[in-house]
């Protein structure tokens, strides 16, 4: 089985941690644990597009994955979920909102002229 097998076999966050090998604070994963792996996936997303995961064995694909899981980790250490924005309702919360459609009466239609 390969490692891409293995993590997708996993159900939580701090199994990813632990099969990685990356340390963390559990009060950090607890609150941030889905914005932590859509953060990983991002960063792996990224090595795809440059080519790193096609050309990873299974040792460089491991390292990969365990430094963005680290740098995707060290960002909710630093900063919150909601700073960071990853989810779209978080995004639509700080997004300017449309002016609100106000009907239009000339005023010729109110003194009937």
């Amino acid at each position: 089985m390969s490692l891409l097998d293995d993590l997708q076999q996993l159900s939580s966050a701090e199994e990813f941690f632990d099969l990685l090998g990356v340390e963390y604070a559990p009060q950090v994963v607890h609150v941030a644990r889905l914005h932590i792996l859509r953060r990983m996936g991002q960063y792996l997303r990224g090595s795809e597009v440059e080519g790193a995961l096609e050309r990873a064995d299974e040792a460089a694909l491991r390292d990969l994955c365990r430094t963005h899981l680290a740098q995707a980790y060290a960002d909710f250490v630093a900063s919150s979920p909601i700073e960071e924005r990853l989810f779209k309702v978080h995004q639509d919360a700080i997004a300017p909102k449309p002016e609100p459609n106000r009907p239009f009466v000339p005023l010729d239609a109110l003194t009937g002229g």
